[in-house]
């Protein structure tokens, strides 16, 4: 990322005109159903820029490190600015300013589950004070959630769910979160703990990140397309390093520290509510 901001010092465009100068890297590292409308992708980053003086501003704090979250939003196929993908304006104390970091939204993980077609369905749920849940690891297949839709008042957040439906009518494991382990997780995210939290979701939308931790979980037993790419790149370096002598490097790259609020993950929990 380093690299990206020192070619960008010599730039004088504003952050919008820069994601234009960079469709074709964009493009490159974009899954076949995003690159048939990179055009659209761009003008949405560009009118978000546009339309939030708060990203505009971070973006232009650093606008190497807003690439990259933008490489990286591209990379998954999500669509950046939206409940599949956020850009939040964080703090960063040693350049004491505001910059924009990613954080993957509940959208994304489930589409990202759903692109690498082993699944039927995927299910995400929170479940208010007064709903009716019930799950007994061993004994159900699957959880029993009932609502009252006529409530006006649901209560307040109490557990958030997920599982998915494979291919074959089996159902995955059964991921179950209760409000210490959404606090946990919530501990963990920079962007909620920073300077600037007001602007992180899990202020603007918790609902949102409830679903998002529960879905995020999900991946550790459900494949994703993200997961398939990675195996595809290991599998491709197996057989080049067959084919010559040389060796190859043993890890395949990652988005740089920091572009991603994506590290507070502490592993799968499943309904059982294992303590840590």
């Amino acid at each position: 990322m380093s690299q990206i901001s020192n070619a960008l010092e010599k730039v004088e465009n504003s952050p919008a005109e820069v994601v234009a100068q960079y469709r074709d890297s964009l493009a490159l590292v974009m899954p076949s159903h995003l690159q048939q409308r990179v055009g659209a992708w761009i003008r949405n980053t560009q009118g978000l820029l546009r339309r939030d003086p708060k990203l505009m501003e971070a973006a232009q704090n650093d606008v190497g490190q807003f690439i990259a979250v933008l490489m990286d939003a591209g990379r998954l196929g999500l669509e950046p600015g939206t409940e599949q993908y956020y850009l939040v304006p964080r703090w960063n104390k040693k350049k004491r300013c505001t910059e924009v970091t990613g954080v993957r939204g509940y959208q994304g993980e489930i589409e990202l589950m759903y692109r690498a077609g082993a699944v039927s369905s995927v299910i995400v749920e929170v479940v208010y004070s007064k709903d009716h849940f019930q799950f007994r690891p061993g004994r159900d297949e699957r959880p029993v959630h009932d609502i009252d839709w006529d409530a006006e008042d649901r209560g307040e957040l109490r557990l958030a769910y997920a599982y998915a439906v494979m291919k074959d009518g089996a159902t995955s494991k059964v991921v179950v979160l209760n409000k210490g382990h959404i606090a946990k997780a919530r501990a963990k995210s920079d962007s909620a703990n920073g300077k600037n939290p007001e602007f992180s979701p899990w202020n603007t939308d918790e609902e949102a990140m409830w679903l998002k931790t529960a879905a995020h979980r999900l991946t550790k037993w459900v494949p994703t397309s993200a997961e398939y790419l990675r195996e595809q790149i290991r599998s491709k370096a197996v057989v080049d390093a067959e084919q010559r002598p040389e060796p190859l490097p043993a890890n395949v790259p990652v988005p740089a520290p920091g572009t991603v609020d994506d590290d507070y993950d502490e592993g799968p929990i499943d309904a059982e509510f294992v303590e840590d």
